[in-house]
């Protein structure tokens, strides 16, 4: 049989079957009619949840300061109780970014994380101080919480101080997780702190967790996963930092000559370089600057100096990933890596082994030549030559009297070599060389990264590694001696040899310093010199009258023709092109307005928020265009210095204690402060006390306030708005409620036993006066009453007193209001008042006034940061404080004890209606008094005499009530013990049933859940199969 052979079929292409066959298959997308909702009204209100939702989201649009091109590293602080770990993960964050292990880490440690961002850790420790000032300046917060514990007060703490600045972005991280070892346990403590997180933060904060410590730093994985998150991170600029410049310093330098510190056995005041990155606005030089828990002072000279952390140039921006040369660069120069330090005029390079003394070393432990042994004697000596030679008995002759000495005040010009080769305290000299390595740097162009490399590759064994602790602490006290430096002349009198050999051909070691000048009496650079020839042009009216046009006090009619003049001059050079010009502007304006007329005008018109940031984004591109060709220097005078430069801040007159006392564990802030900030006025404030402060907030209590940039105690008067009238005194702040504070000042704090943070709050008015008024209540009793005119005494004293109370309002206590009229001449203070009706001789009198009131004028500074203990500063305390510490009894005053009050009860006449009214009275209102009787009764007058017969009666019946009255009495008793014997019985029969109806449910809930867990794998297919019973 032939194969038959059929026709392929076609599927429709159009047509009912077509479509309905398009329409049997799964739709690929969002399906809109799966979610649309069935009624009109539900649709609406899903509609404005939405935009309610969209317009949540957005915020107040502010103009981003930071600069494109170099903005200034991100600062992240890792944040945490002691004991948390928090600087294990310091060193493994800047492992991961560095590839270098830091022994110790201290004061902020700079790395570049990627080919536009920089990161500034620094770790806050648990002082109150550093929580309040890490949170005027953080970015972002690694926030660290103990697993294993949970969360401690420090952290509610330091979110309540990030409340009251802004709130930076925060990561929560939970570490020793691995003391957990159940693994449910593991995971519901996971689920709790992760859900408290988000109730303090906010729903979907990001929380990581970080499960052990493997030598000395946590898993690279999970640093890495943290890493990854940081660099990804956008940050929103904050109201106040966008109006203030600062810096968090990473370095401090004391300039001050050390003979004077000598002379004054180290109490005179410092001359210190701040270094750091500049950020929020310019920074002027004219710019006073405050340092929280120091105080303000005022910048001598701002410096910018090089990037000493720069971002990848343009050839590494070819490539994907960091080079490795950039991946190991670490900006820490507190924490001492490297071993460079660049100043304004040097480079610093420890050279350890060749003229260092160990910490431990003895004085002759190694073999050292005879010019070594010299050399590092001399950082062991603590006077000067001067001093030496006053000490010591020697005479020129034998026969001398007098033994020699030294004049001390040397002539300023006069620079000897051992002054400009003082030994430093750590050993190392400032020569020649290394104080010219600013204009080497200026002339030569050489970079400080190729003076580290060429440093490695000299051939004298000088490497770069940190000494430790003792380096450190030398290095940071050490004072360099850079105003006697001779500077260099531009012509350049000497050659500089190419390396030491060179300079040791000629076997010449001393050469020649040119004398550093004084320039005391040189006139102002800043402004150009004067030339009489060049003022001579000005005699000429013509060039007068040439500028008179450009003033004020000028002719109009002359500008107006010079105008025409320049315009003249512009159509006589191209009269063509200028009208060419001219017309295509019109037409392009008349375009632009007809395209906004009729081309769809709702369209592309933007909403509020979008118009906002478009008119915010514009302004900055105005300003950037306006200095873009202006020259660096003078773009400096104009605006300031921009964020994002490393600055070398020069400060005088700054206490000594703040050297001495240096500690690199707590942040160095520069503030600068406005106009508005430098003077010295009345705060307003609305203040709301903490819900777990412990005690209740009192007027004339000194609280420590942190204010911007400053921190200082104040004593604040809280005050209520009365109906927006006047401003009433408080004397406790409310529960659960703002109030107002005033008090005087250049999200406050109080130091507590419990929770630290009594109060925040936000400022309303900066003002020189104000007025708080206190309630006075003045009272008085009258002594005549003459219808509804009454005299009152014992309110006022005197007749004065009462002319200034003349016509106020008083009241008495059963509510008749009233007026001061006039003071009487007797006696002294009483007055007449008129009432709306008559008043009694009962009523006590008063009259409500109001007494204003001046806060105190107490202002005292924090100055932590000059203390070698930095947690045990102490303001002004309370009375009570004061003599619990010194054991002082109170003293009792005589008045104000507790005496017996005696009344007087009073007698009240007895109602007297006249004989004419009651006639006239109904019945039920006619008084019913009825005299008492006088007489007694028969019954009361008359005498019982029993017989004998009932006398035995009567005693009978009392002895047979007795008999009763006890019988009734045990049968009482008796039948609680049955009673007690009961309840027993019916407690344990119903704890038996208990039990029984407790297991009868736990079987009942047992086979609900099996029968529902056999649905459920039935319906999901996955029977299990049925175990075989073993005989």
């Amino acid at each position: 049989m032939e194969e038959q052979t059929h026709k392929t079929h076609r599927p429709a292409q159009s047509g009912p079957k077509a479509d309905k066959r398009g329409k049997g298959k799964q739709q690929s997308g969002f399906n809109d009619k799966a979610f649309a909702p069935k009624s009109g009204r539900r649709a609406d209100r899903q509609g404005r949840r939405n935009v309610e939702r969209d317009q949540t989201r957005l915020h107040v649009p502010l103009v981003d300061r930071t600069p494109d091109d170099t903005p200034p590293p991100v600062i992240v602080a890792i944040v945490g109780p002691p004991g948390v770990g928090k600087t294990t993960l310091l060193k493994s964050l800047v492992r991961r970014y560095s590839k270098q292990t830091l022994q110790e880490a201290n004061g902020p440690i700079t790395v570049v994380a990627g080919k536009k961002r920089r990161l500034t850790f620094i770790e806050c420790n648990n002082d109150l101080n550093s929580m309040i000032d890490i949170g005027k300046v953080v970015d972002l917060v690694l926030l660290m919480i103990d697993g294993s514990f949970g969360f401690e007060m420090e952290t509610f703490e330091f979110l309540n101080i990030l409340q009251a600045h802004g709130f930076p972005k925060v990561i929560g991280i939970l570490s020793h997780l691995d003391l957990v070892k159940k693994q449910s346990t593991l995971k519901d403590t996971k689920k709790a702190l992760k859900k408290r997180f988000w109730t303090e933060i906010y729903q979907g904060a990001k929380l990581f967790y970080l499960s052990g410590v493997l030598n000395g730093r946590y898993p690279d994985n999970e640093i890495l996963n943290l890493s990854r998150f940081i660099s990804v991170m956008k940050f929103r600029p904050l109201v106040f930092r966008n109006s203030h410049p600062y810096l968090l310093a990473d370095r401090i330098e004391d300039l001050t000559p050390r003979e004077t510190i000598r002379a004054s056995k180290g109490k005179c005041d410092r001359m210190v370089t701040l270094y750091g990155y500049l950020r929020g606005t310019n920074l002027r030089q004219s710019t006073k600057i405050h340092i929280p828990g120091v105080g303000d002072l005022n910048m001598t000279s701002v410096t910018v100096l090089g990037d000493p952390c720069p971002l990848p140039d343009a050839d590494s921006e070819k490539r994907r990933k960091l080079s490795e040369k950039k991946k190991l660069l670490v900006h820490a120069p507190m924490s001492d890596v490297g071993g460079v330090m660049y100043d304004k005029d040097s480079v610093w390079i420890n050279v350890p082994g060749n003229f260092t003394r160990g910490p431990g070393e003895a004085p002759q432990s190694v073999h050292q030549g005879e010019g070594e042994q010299m050399v590092i004697d001399l950082q062991d000596i603590d006077t000067t030559l001067a001093d030496g030679i006053s000490r010591s008995q020697i005479r020129l002759l034998g026969s001398s009297f007098k033994s020699l000495t030294v004049d001390a005040t040397l002539p300023s010009q006069e620079v000897s070599d051992t002054d400009l080769e003082e030994p430093l305290d750590d050993g190392k000299f400032l020569d020649e060389d290394s104080g010219d390595g600013d204009e080497l740097d200026s002339n030569d162009g050489v970079d400080p990264q190729d003076s580290d490399e060429d440093a490695e590759s000299d051939g004298d064994g000088a490497s770069l590694t940190s000494q430790g602790k003792n380096r450190r602490a030398a290095r940071r006290n050490a004072t360099r001696p850079l105003e006697n430096v001779s500077e260099r002349e531009e012509d350049g009198e000497f050659a500089f040899a190419d390396s030491d050999s060179e300079l040791g051909e000629n076997d010449d070691f001393f050469h020649p310093k040119t004398i550093a000048e004084s320039h005391d009496n040189d006139l102002d650079m800043t402004k150009e010199p004067l030339l009489l020839e060049n003022l001579q042009e000005w005699e000429d009216e013509e060039n007068l009258d040439a500028i008179r046009s450009l003033f004020i006090t000028g002719d109009e009619s002359a500008a107006g023709g010079a105008e025409q003049q320049d315009e003249d001059e512009v159509e006589n050079e191209d009269p063509e092109a200028a009208s060419v010009a001219a017309l295509a502007a019109k037409k392009e304006a008349l375009k632009r307005k007809f395209d906004e007329q009729y081309d769809d005008p709702e369209g592309d018109k933007m909403d509020f928020y979008d118009e906002k940031k478009d008119e915010l984004n514009r302004q900055l591109q105005l300003n950037r265009a306006e200095f873009e060709g202006i020259k660096g220097d003078v773009r400096t005078l104009v605006e300031g210095y921009r964020p994002g430069a490393y600055v070398r801040i020069e400060l005088s007159s700054v206490p000594c204690e703040m050297i001495e006392n240096f500690d690199p564990h707590y942040p160095i802030i520069v503030g600068g402060l406005l106009p508005s900030e430098e003077r010295f006025g009345y705060l307003q404030v609305r203040i709301k006390r903490h819900r777990w402060f412990a005690k209740t907030l009192k007027t004339n209590d000194p609280l420590i306030f942190s204010l911007g940039w400053r921190r200082f105690q104040s004593i604040p008067i809280y005050s209520l708005d009365d109906h927006s009238i006047r401003m009433r005194m408080l004397k406790y702040t409310p529960e659960h409620m703002h109030c107002y504070a005033t008090f005087l000042w250049s999200c406050c704090s109080a130091k507590h036993a419990g929770f630290r943070l009594s109060a925040t709050g936000v400022i309303l008015d900066i003002d020189r006066s104000t007025k708080i008024v206190k309630k006075l209540k003045l009272t008085g009793v009258p002594f005549k009453i003459f219808k509804n005119t009454a005299f009152v005494k014992d309110m006022f004293t005197s007749a004065l007193e009462v002319a200034k109370f003349e016509g106020a309002t008083i009241r008495t206590v059963s509510g008749i209001r009233g007026q001061v009229k006039k003071a009487l001449s007797k006696p002294e203070g009483a007055f007449r008042a008129t009432f709306e009706d008559k008043a009694l001789m009962s009523d006590i009198v008063f009259l409500r006034a109001w007494y204003s009131i001046q806060p105190r004028q107490f202002y005292n500074p924090v100055t932590s940061l000059l203390l070698s203990d930095k947690s045990r500063w102490q303001g002004m305390r309370l009375t009570g404080q004061v003599r619990r510490d010194e054991g002082i009894k109170t003293l009792l005053n005589v008045n104000s004890h507790y005496k017996p009050v005696e009344r007087v009860p009073r007698r009240f006449n007895p109602l007297k209606v006249p004989k004419k009214l009651q006639a006239s009275l109904p019945y039920a209102s006619k008084p019913k008094a009825m005299k008492a009787q006088s007489k007694k009764t028969y019954m009361q007058q008359r005498a019982v005499v029993m017989e004998p017969e009932e006398k035995k009666a009567l005693a009978l019946l009392q002895q047979i009530r007795a008999l009763r009255k006890d019988q009734v009495a045990r049968r009482k008793e008796k039948q609680n013990e049955r009673k007690e014997v009961h309840r027993k019985k019916v407690a344990k029969e119903d704890m038996l049933k208990g039990d029984k109806d407790k297991e009868k449910r736990k079987d009942i809930m047992r086979m609900a859940g099996i029968k529902h867990k056999r649905q459920t794998e039935v319906e999901e297919g996955t029977t299990p199969r049925k175990k075989r019973r073993l005989v």
